[in-house]
């Protein structure tokens, strides 16, 4: 049996199987030491540099803890044996090997790029007749990654010459595999992402909102039957206080560090730079990215962080854009020029009620529309071409976990405990009970909130006009 090892600055060593070493390997896995798990981050806070990379080995080590924990471990002289293939094994290996590809379709500069490509959508100037046309998320470029490179140092080729199923793979990894623990290990409040990149960010950024006692959650993990031969997993009653804790530090980890009003600045004027490139054609389209996937073209192991801010150095020197605006927006992405932060009432980030949040929420995204609106039609009205404003209104709002009104509204089958989402009580009698239901759960209270982080910026030509014309 062959058995690398990799040294992680949380969890020191990871020992790793024969396959996972030729899997990370591979250009596909190496492409993601070149994009940064924190996007902009690191001009706020120097130390993040760390990438997606650190990050997916972290989440194949915390996936294999949990699992361990939970009893559904083999011994590792199955886990690292090739020829050991039993449903047993095989599930521990499959989850290994889903955790460690779950962002192997990763975007430039994570998710900032990524929401240009779903705003642009499928474009239709140079589309095959025969493209595929996917939704254009890093889930389903993951998935494509894993099910269509059947070629020599392909993830496909490699999956199959150890006898894996690359369909469940991919199902595991979008959390729609026949195992609901295997969902729930991927997909839910507290899954392995998360157990990892929480300590991960917080350690980089050197903020410490995002720690948490991990090791007292894995050691009151354990299972309980939902039926049909299968089990879910939740946390012993004894810990819920620690999980409390996580979930406290995740919701202020998100309103601090990742929505950070300074950082998140940048991560904004990004997603409009490449969403603009998009609609002129200078950036890789998402139908060009699964071409390239497919026939081994190397210029998609180069799709990576240095790709799009190479493009941005390229299109301001050589004048490939007749845009004063988005112009503007490249040269404070390179040189950290920051944009004015627009400041009105109504701007003003708040803890919203969740249960009414909804109606609460669209009459004020309706009113940050309307004074938006009002500010750009003084911008073409008495403006001279410099001017320019930019909303960015969330499509998602932080929160502590989804509340039981939200759950009972969504279209399910069974119980309540057989959401994948919500954390689970495993109480000493035995029986599920999920958090919010525990009537002393601190986050029972707290899942009613939910905190609304709009940001609106403009460039200081506008800020003086918006001045001059009392808007502000």
């Amino acid at each position: 049996m062959k058995r690398g090892v990799i040294y992680d600055v949380l969890y020191g060593f990871v020992p790793i199987t024969e396959w996972e070493e030729r899997i990370i390997n591979s250009p596909f896995f190496q492409r993601l030491r070149w994009i940064k798990q924190l996007s902009f981050a690191n001009y706020i806070f120097p130390g993040a540099e760390h990438n997606r990379f650190g990050h997916t080995i972290g989440v194949m080590h915390s996936m294999d803890q949990m699992l361990r924990a939970l009893g559904l471990a083999v011994p590792d002289h199955e886990l690292f044996d090739a020829k050991a293939t039993s449903p047993q094994a095989m599930l521990h290996k499959s989850l290994r090997i889903s955790a460690l590809m779950h962002d192997i379709g990763t975007f430039p500069f994570s998710h900032t790029v990524e929401y240009a490509y779903m705003r642009h959508g499928n474009d239709e100037r140079r589309l095959p007749k025969r493209a595929k046309k996917l939704s254009n998320n890093h889930e389903h470029l993951g998935a494509f990654i894993i099910k269509n490179t059947r070629y020599e140092g392909g993830v496909t080729r490699i999956l199959e010459d150890y006898g894996f199923d690359v369909a469940m793979i991919s199902k595991i990894i979008k959390g729609e595999s026949p195992y609901v623990i295997a969902n729930q290990l991927m997909h839910s409040d507290l899954d392995a992402d998360r157990m990892d990149y929480l300590l991960r960010d917080s350690y980089y950024t050197g903020i410490k909102y995002g720690q948490f006692d991990r090791d007292y959650i894995l050691a009151n993990l354990t299972t309980f039957d939902i039926g049909r031969g299968q089990v879910g997993f939740g946390v012993r009653e004894n810990a819920m206080r620690a999980v409390e804790d996580f979930l406290i530090a995740r919701f202020n980890w998100y309103s601090q560090v990742v929505k950070n009003q300074q950082s998140s600045k940048f991560d904004v004027i990004s997603t409009q730079i490449a969403e603009k490139f998009l609609d002129e054609d200078l950036i890789h389209q998402f139908h060009d990215l699964l071409s390239m996937i497919e026939e081994r073209d190397e210029r998609f192991f180069w799709w990576n962080d240095i790709y799009f801010l190479n493009r941005c150095q390229e299109v301001r020197h050589l004048g490939l854009l007749d845009d004063r605006h988005t112009n503007e927006l490249i040269e404070m992405l390179l040189y950290r020029k920051a944009p004015k932060t627009v400041h009105h009432p109504e701007f003003e980030h708040r803890i919203l009620e969740s249960s009414g949040s909804e109606k609460e929420r669209e009459k004020r995204i309706k009113r940050i529309r309307a004074i938006v609106d009002d500010f750009e039609h003084v911008i073409e009205e008495h403006g001279t071409g410099e001017e320019w404003i930019l909303a960015d209104i969330p499509s998602k709002d932080i929160s502590f976990t989804m509340s039981k009104d939200k759950l009972n509204k969504k279209e399910r089958k069974g119980p309540l405990y057989l959401e994948l989402e919500p954390v689970k009580i495993v109480t000493k009698r035995g029986g599920p009970k999920l958090l919010i239901e525990v009537d002393n759960s601190i986050v029972k209270r707290l899942s009613g909130y939910i905190n609304f982080v709009p940001n609106v910026y403009a460039n200081e030509a506008a800020i003086k006009l918006f001045k001059a014309k009392k808007l502000l």
